[in-house]
Parts: C-alpha cells; structure tokens; sequence
C-alpha cells in the first residue's frame, strides 16, 4: 500500500477524531523513527510520553515476545503472575503499603479514581471532587467532566455533575471551594497538556495539608508527568509530598495498553467484588513489559534525566535569547514547554519536515517529551532544527 493510498483510506474508514500529520512511521528503535519512504526522524515526543525508553527497546521486546508465547489473556476472575509481580512491584516502589488497580488508560485510571472517590465519600453523602483550571484527564464523560479545560467540552454537554474547579497554584482557591459535599482533590503535578505548567511544592504541601483536615482524598494524576519523567520514579517524589492515590498510563508499559490506579494502604479497601472491573485491564504482556520497564528505570537513568534536563533547558534559553517571540520555556525533567507568541502549528509541521517529531500544548506551546535514552548530542541535532526553522518563521 502507498503512502497516497494510506491517507486516502484513512479518510474512507476512521472517524475523523485525529488531526493527523501527513507521515506514515513503520520503523523505530530508540529515539528514531522511519516513515513508509524510508526517512529517518529524531523523536522528541516519545508518542506522547508513551515511549520513554525509546521504540522497541530489546529488553523490553523481549519480554513482550516471553508472555505473548506463553498466555496473552485469561480474566481477571483468575490469578496470574505477570498481574501479582508487577503490582508488588509499583508498591514497592511507591506506597510500600497498598493496593493496585490495573485498567487499560489513564482515563480509565482516573476514572478508577473519581469512583474511589465517590465510594468513600457515600457514607456521608459527600460527592464533589475539587479539579484545576487547565487541567486534563481524559476524554471519557466522568474524566471529560474533571477536566478543566472547555475547549474539550463543546458538544458533550451535558458533562456530570460534581466537579469544582479551583485556579492552580493558588490554595486559598481551593479552600474557597470546599464544603460539606466534598470528598478529593485530583491534581496534575505538571499540566502537561495544558501548556507545561509546573505545581510549586508549597502548593502540593498546602493540598496535602486540606486533604488532612477535610478527611479527602487526594490523587496525583500522574500519567503524563510520572513514570520516570521528572527525574524521579513518580512525580511526587520529586515534590517529597505524598498523595493518597497515584494513576499512571502512558509510559508504564513500555508503549502497550495499561492503566495503573495506587491506593494507599488506607484506602485500598473500599472497593468490594462487583464494584469496579475491567476485561482487559492488566493484560498479561502489558505486564510483563511494564516489569521490564520498571527494572529499567534505575537510579543511573534518573540521574541521566536530570542532567540531560539541565543541558537541554540551557539549550533551549540559548533559542530565547536569540528569538523575542519566545516567551517562557518551563521545564522539569524530561518535560519542556517553549511557550511562543504566536501559534506553533506550522512550526510542528516544519519541524516534521526537517526530520524532528515535536507536539504542542494548547496553540501557542511546543512540547517537547523526548525518550530517556536520548543523548547530548541529540538535543544540539534538535536544537539545530528548531533554529532552522524559527529562523523562517520568528
């Protein structure tokens, strides 16, 4: 099939919910993809924080290939080993105490969540969960009704009740919205998509602080932000303030489906049989990646991430100095943000056509979210792009 035909019967036979780059990638290894015409690209979006460790990574690939020859599927009304090992080991390296649901997304991660929520607050008619300005957390109603930005809610209204949006970054907002129906906060450490805005630790500690006194739950959605990306494990680590649940997706299984839900040990019991399920959630060879990338996140990759982040946040503020329609970069770990003037769409596509994949956050954002197994040298090839191109159209 050709390229042409691909676009053409795309257009035929999808639902035309993507805004789609006129490329077809059918390689990658590491930090580099190939397009259906054999053009090689530098990938510094990792398909949306999903890659981290690069495309095909052996190890990871090959535990892929162990479980898939050995049993992809049974249901979750069985035990199986791949499920009860990788469990043990997020907590291990999490909570130390608690418990784990898996699903298949970080929507339906949070939307574990918000049902938590919900249970634990039934007992005292308490439904409401406080959410962010800006914030996002999927595309599914409950996780759509969460999300603080409106742009996604057109045409779905109306969105389910129960959500009160407070301003990031400003607690007395959020005391503001507290009352006797209350039952969590749901947080983003970083926003990611909602234009790469950081959480200060006062913030987080102020919010973990009213969860305390108001008997709430509070929730890291972590599914973008978590995963190794700050440069720790889990976003939390990084700010030292502990929340109550973490969700996690995205990156956790290596590029395979997989949604994480972790519960403190003090939660961890409020769901009984029959009140929350999944049939494919903690599909056995997304597992068995997902232990694979965990063993490999280690402390020499996490230090790896934090000085690649300084090399490239120098780089970056190198480009600001040299273009005024740079506004902001923010950063954090392997998360930047390069917040411009004007909107970025086509600098995205001239990127793409110089051979680097970048994305955006909100219109006027580049996003950059490049695998932990990038180089310096990568960056100055990035940087080179990002120059040849703002020198056409800055």
């Amino acid at each position: 099939m050709t390229e042409k035909q691909i676009f053409l019967n795309e257009k035929k036979y999808f639902i035309p919910a993507y805004d789609r780059k006129k490329v077809v990638f059918v390689k990658g290894k590491g930090q580099y993809l190939w397009d259906i015409n054999g053009k090689k690209y530098l990938d510094f979006f990792s398909g949306i924080s999903v890659c981290s460790l690069g495309h095909c990574h052996p190890k990871v690939t090959k535990s892929i290939k162990f479980q898939a020859d050995k049993l992809v599927h049974v249901s979750n009304l069985y035990y199986t080993l791949p499920q009860v090992k990788l469990a043990e080991l997020l907590i291990k390296k999490s909570f130390k105490k608690g418990k784990v649901f898996f699903s298949n997304s970080g929507a339906e991660a949070n939307e574990c969540a918000i049902k938590l929520s919900r249970k634990l607050g039934s007992q005292f008619k308490k439904y409401e969960i406080i959410s962010f300005k800006n914030s996002f957390h999927g595309r599914t109603l409950a996780t759509l009704s969460a999300t603080g930005q409106k742009k996604f809610h057109k045409g779905f209204a109306p969105l389910m009740s129960g959500f009160k949006f407070a301003t990031f970054n400003d607690i007395s907002s959020v005391k503001k919205l507290i009352n006797k129906k209350t039952c969590a906060i749901i947080v983003e450490p970083v926003q990611c998509e909602g234009g790469v805005h950081l959480a200060e630790k006062k913030f987080l500690q102020g919010l973990r602080k009213l969860a305390n006194k108001h008997s709430l739950l509070l929730i890291f959605d972590e599914i973008q932000c978590g995963m190794g990306r700050t440069g720790k494990l889990f976003a939390y680590q990084y700010y030292n303030v502990e929340p109550d649940v973490i969700t996690l997706a995205k990156s956790v299984a290596g590029g395979l489906p997989l949604g994480v839900t972790i519960v403190k040990d003090k939660f961890a019991n409020l769901f009984k049989p029959g009140d929350h399920g999944s049939t494919f959630g903690g599909n056995l060879v997304s597992c068995s990646s997902a232990i694979e990338v965990l063993n490999l996140i280690d402390k020499k990759m996490l230090n790896n991430i934090t000085q690649l982040s300084e090399y490239t946040v120098y780089k970056l503020n190198e480009l600001k100095c040299k273009y005024k329609s740079i506004k902001e970069i923010r950063a954090v770990g392997l998360i930047f943000g390069m917040e411009l003037d004007r909107e970025v769409k086509d600098i995205i596509d001239l990127c793409l056509r110089e051979g680097l994949v970048i994305g955006s956050a909100g219109k006027k954002v580049l996003r950059f979210l490049p695998p932990f197994v990038i180089t310096k040298r990568d960056v100055d090839y990035a940087i080179k792009i990002l120059d040849k191109v703002f020198k056409v159209v800055l």
